[in-house]
């Protein structure tokens, strides 16, 4: 039996499903391996895991070839639902994994657009799941393979077929089944996912005898918790770098809270106070039953010896103000720039984590703004060739007469990156208007041979 098959395959009108004997006797030469159902589910388990470390605290198998990540609460660290997918799908493509990504808001819905409707992402609008299913074919439903036969035997090829026929006749023909995976495709009940947990990680778990709610209780129990991993986490010499705190409500949902932190860190208040931060954002439901707190990544950390006064003084420590401003605003919106050894602005700096090591690259000597903008954007100017600087220019609408300029400074093309920039030159001015606004402009080529550039002016950056 063919249980998968490749877009080369999949063209020449072999389908997962079919007979071997028939797949070889419609393409001769068809290559056929055989299949290793605990090797793929043990690559899945793997996935899984890395998907746990990088997107959410709350990931789960779905075999035989999907993952389910909750990504609620954890969006935003990413950039938003579209980054976020577009992310995944690109680090996928890079090892080889083709992969189709929706969000919805129920996760039969998501399985089935994943699978029938993405081209590669598909982000449905919150409330939209029951509209965005209906074009799916019946199959998306999750059905045994006899009971799809059986409704397309009947005209129903559709979600839409059924989504408007009564449901006590299809009850009493196909059983509860049928009405149970159309109503969690529609979103109007939820299955529970069970997420992963890899054997190795260290977790600390209360369990309440009566179910807790209150912001006062979950921080309280949450310090507890914090407690009785650091010591596990000591014990082997290691720090916490990333921590899932998950609530395990008694309808079978789970919240969870996931911070990170710049450095390993086993420190009991930095830890209880960044995971408290985010406890209003918890809905308890009717009740918390569980609390597990996870270190999803520890690195080593040694011991480190106190400062003394007799001593030189000791170099302040940003890492509680970075961890407390990331986990509020993001992970990627706390960095610090770094030089590269480039002569073209935009490629002269990289974005690095707050406490990254030095690079060892130093600024260069000349002036450079204090704002560069993400693309030049185009000025008009009137201004005499090939070196001087415009009388004045106009941008964003507004004339501005240049009364001082200093330059031109000559940045050429790095030709070893690509062929395009072997003569390319952009000339860079100085300029200040009539106000005291300084802007850093440039021309596109030396003013003379059209092969370096358009000529064209552009405004690249800002002086403070």
């Amino acid at each position: 039996m063919v249980l998968a098959a490749d877009n080369v395959a999949q063209r020449a009108g072999l389908r997962v499903g079919m007979k071997l004997a028939q797949a070889q006797a419609m393409v001769p030469g068809v290559i056929a391996r055989h299949a290793e159902p605990d090797a793929d589910a043990e690559a899945l388990d793997r996935l899984a895991g890395w998907a746990l470390q990088r997107y959410s605290p709350l990931v789960a198998t779905d075999a035989p070839d999907g993952l389910v990540i909750d990504i609620t609460g954890a969006a935003h660290l990413h950039g938003g639902e579209r980054r976020l997918l577009a992310d995944l799908v690109e680090r996928l493509a890079a090892t080889g994994i083709t992969a189709r990504v929706a969000v919805a808001d129920s996760h039969a819905a998501a399985h089935a657009l994943a699978r029938h409707a993405a081209k590669p992402t598909l982000v449905v609008p919150v409330g939209d799941d029951a509209q965005a299913v209906l074009p799916l074919p019946i199959v998306a439903l999750r059905l045994p393979s006899e009971m799809v036969e059986a409704l397309r035997g009947l005209g129903f090829f559709t979600i839409a077929d059924l989504a408007h026929q009564p449901r006590a006749p299809l009850t009493k023909r196909f059983g509860a089944l049928l009405i149970r995976q159309l109503d969690l495709a529609f979103g109007r009940a939820q299955a529970p996912i069970m997420p992963i947990r890899p054997p190795d990680l260290l977790e600390a778990e209360q369990r309440f005898l009566d179910p807790i709610g209150t912001p006062d209780a979950l921080a309280l129990h949450t310090g507890v918790l914090v407690e009785q991993l650091c010591p596990m986490l000591e014990a082997r010499g290691l720090g916490a770098r990333r921590l899932d705190l998950l609530f395990h409500r008694i309808d079978g949902a789970i919240e969870a809270i996931r911070i990170g932190t710049a450095r390993p860190n086993r420190d009991i208040t930095r830890l209880t106070r960044l995971l408290s931060d985010r406890i209003e954002r918890i809905d308890p439901g009717l009740g918390i039953e569980t609390m597990r707190l996870v270190a999803i990544i520890a690195e080593p950390l040694a011991q480190v010896q106190a400062a003394s006064s007799l001593t030189a003084k000791a170099t302040p420590d940003l890492s509680g103000l970075i961890d407390t401003l990331s986990n509020r605003l993001g992970p990627d919106r706390v960095y610090r720039m770094v030089p590269v050894a480039s002569d073209v602005p935009e490629r002269a700096q990289r974005r690095v984590a707050a406490l990254s090591p030095a690079t060892g690259e130093s600024w260069p000597n000349w002036p450079r703004p204090s704002r560069l903008l993400a693309r030049p954007e185009p000025i008009e100017t009137l201004a005499l060739l090939p070196d001087h600087p415009p009388a004045s220019f106009v941008w964003r609408g507004v004339r501005r007469r240049v009364k001082r300029a200093d330059g031109p400074e000559r940045v050429f093309g790095e030709w070893w990156k690509r062929d395009a920039e072997m003569a390319a030159v952009r000339d860079y001015f100085r300029v200040e208007d009539e106000a005291g606004a300084r802007f850093w402009i440039y021309r596109a080529g030396d003013g003379e041979d059209a092969e370096t550039g358009s000529h064209g002016w552009f405004l690249h950056g800002l002086f403070g």
